[in-house]
C-alpha cells in the first residue's frame, strides 16, 4: 500500500514537470501574440485652464500602429459659440494627416477663447478618421484663473575671481513657471566700464531676449568683460529676467585681483631722437605701469638695427607699482659706418606674462670731419683728372 502511494506521488510529480517543460518549450498561439493595430490621438495634458480672451495651444500626437499609411481626416467638435479651434501641423492649419506605419505625426490644437467667455469647463472633441480606423481625443478647457506669470533664475557659479583681463562667464538657468509660453527679456547691471552680453548655453550669438515654453527652462550664459584699467576689488553683478510685469533677479560677484600693464614712452611722448654715427647718444625713456597690480621683476631689452649698440640703465626694475613711472636711459651708439638717414630701434619691457614694446625712430647724422675728408678726396680726384688731361692732351 505504501509502495503504491509512493509510485502515485512520483507519477504526479513527473506530470507536473512535463507540463512545465511543455509550457516553456512550446510556442504560444497566434492569438496570444497578436499586436494591437489602430490609430491613437494622445496628449500629455487633456485638461487645462485658460483665461477668457486668451489663446491656448495643445500639443497632440497622431499615432499609427501596425496600419498601412493612410489619409486621416481631422475634425473638431463641441466648440462653443464665439470660440475658434484650429488644427495645426508644421505651424500651418491642416485638415488631414498621413502617419506612416508605426510612426506618429505631431499636431497642435489652437483654441481661441473670447473675452466674454463664462467661467466653467467646456469639452472639445478632436476626431481622426482613416480608411481602417478612427480615434477620438476629448479635451476639457477650464475657463478661470490661470497661473500668473512667474520666472525663476539661478546661477551655477555666482562668484568668480580673475584679473582685469579675464573674460568671465556665468552659467544661468531661467525657468518659466507659468502655464503660458513667454518671451523673456534679459538684462545685466554691471559696474561702469564693464561690458556684459547674453548667449545661449551652447551658442555664441548674442541675445537680449529668449522664448521659453510654459513650464520649461533655458540654459544661458552671461559674459562679462572688465576694462583693463579696473582696480583690484569686489564688484557686484545683477542679472534679471522679466516678462509681463514679473521679474526674477540673481545677484553675482566679480573679484578683480588686479594685473600689471606696462607702457614705454618718453617725457614728451615723442618716440624719436637723433644720433651721430659711431658716437653714443643718450635716449631718455619712461617705463610706466598703467595696470592695477604691481609689476615685479621688469626686464628691459632692445633690438637695434645692424651692428648698432644700445645699453639700457637700469636693465632690471625690481618692482613697479600701479601708476608708477620710472625714468630709464638708453645709450644708443649707431654703427660707425652708418650713413645719414632714419633708422628704427625697438625697446621692450617684460614682467612675467605682461610685456610692452615701443619703436623709436632715430635720425642719424655723419661727422663733419668725415664730410670734409670726403670733399677733399673728391677735389684731389678732380685735380688729378685735370692734370692727366692737360699732360696727355699736348701729345
Amino acid at each position: 500500500m505504501g509502495a503504491a502511494h509512493a509510485r502515485a506521488t512520483g507519477a504526479a510529480k513527473s506530470a507536473i514537470i512535463l507540463a512545465m517543460f511543455a509550457a516553456m518549450t512550446f510556442p504560444t498561439t497566434a492569438a496570444e501574440t497578436k499586436t494591437i493595430a489602430g490609430l491613437w490621438l494622445t496628449t500629455d495634458f487633456p485638461a487645462m485652464a485658460v483665461r477668457a480672451g486668451e489663446t491656448t495651444t495643445v500639443k497632440i500626437k497622431l499615432q499609427n500602429a501596425e496600419l498601412p499609411p493612410q489619409r486621416v481626416a481631422l475634425t473638431v467638435s463641441g466648440i462653443p459659440q464665439g470660440w475658434k479651434a484650429t488644427v495645426l501641423g508644421g505651424g500651418v492649419p491642416v485638415a488631414a494627416a498621413m502617419p506612416a506605419t508605426n510612426e506618429s505625426v505631431a499636431l497642435q490644437l489652437r483654441i481661441e477663447v473670447p473675452a466674454g467667455a463664462q467661467k466653467g469647463s467646456q469639452r472639445v472633441l478632436l476626431a481622426a478618421k482613416g480608411n481602417q480606423a478612427t480615434a477620438e481625443l476629448p479635451l476639457d478647457i477650464i475657463i478661470g484663473q490661470s497661473l500668473p506669470p512667474r520666472l525663476s533664475l539661478k546661477s551655477k557659479l555666482p562668484s568668480q575671481r580673475g584679473s582685469a583681463r579675464t573674460s568671465f562667464e556665468y552659467p544661468i538657468t531661467v525657468h518659466n513657471e507659468s502655464d503660458k509660453d513667454a518671451l523673456v527679456k534679459l538684462a545685466a547691471q554691471a559696474p561702469q566700464g564693464f561690458q556684459s552680453t547674453f548667449t545661449e548655453g551652447f551658442g555664441s550669438q548674442e541675445i537680449s531676449s529668449i522664448p521659453i515654453e510654459a513650464g520649461q527652462s533655458k540654459e544661458l550664459k552671461v559674459k562679462v568683460q572688465p576694462s583693463d584699467a579696473t582696480p583690484a576689488g569686489d564688484y557686484p553683478l545683477t542679472v534679471s529676467a522679466s516678462v509681463e510685469g514679473t521679474q526674477a533677479v540673481a545677484q553675482m560677484a566679480i573679484q578683480i585681483t588686479g594685473a600689471p600693464k606696462l607702457r614705454i614712452t618718453t617725457e614728451d611722448g615723442r618716440l624719436s631722437g637723433e644720433a651721430e654715427a659711431g658716437k653714443p647718444t643718450p635716449l631718455n625713456v619712461v617705463i610706466e605701469n598703467t595696470g592695477s597690480a604691481p609689476a615685479a621683476g621688469v626686464t628691459l631689452s632692445a633690438s637695434p638695427p645692424g651692428d648698432w649698440k644700445i645699453d639700457i640703465e637700469p636693465r632690471q626694475i625690481p618692482l613697479l607699482a600701479p601708476g608708477q613711472k620710472l625714468p630709464v636711459q638708453a645709450i644708443v651708439t649707431p654703427s660707425g659706418k652708418a650713413i645719414a638717414g632714419d633708422y628704427m630701434a625697438t625697446l621692450r619691457a617684460n614682467s612675467g606674462s605682461e610685456s610692452a614694446s615701443a619703436d623709436f625712430r632715430l635720425s642719424v647724422t655723419t661727422s663733419t670731419l668725415w664730410g670734409m675728408a670726403g670733399i677733399l678726396v673728391i677735389v684731389i680726384a678732380l685735380l688729378l683728372s685735370v692734370g692727366a688731361v692737360a699732360r696727355f692732351g699736348r701729345r
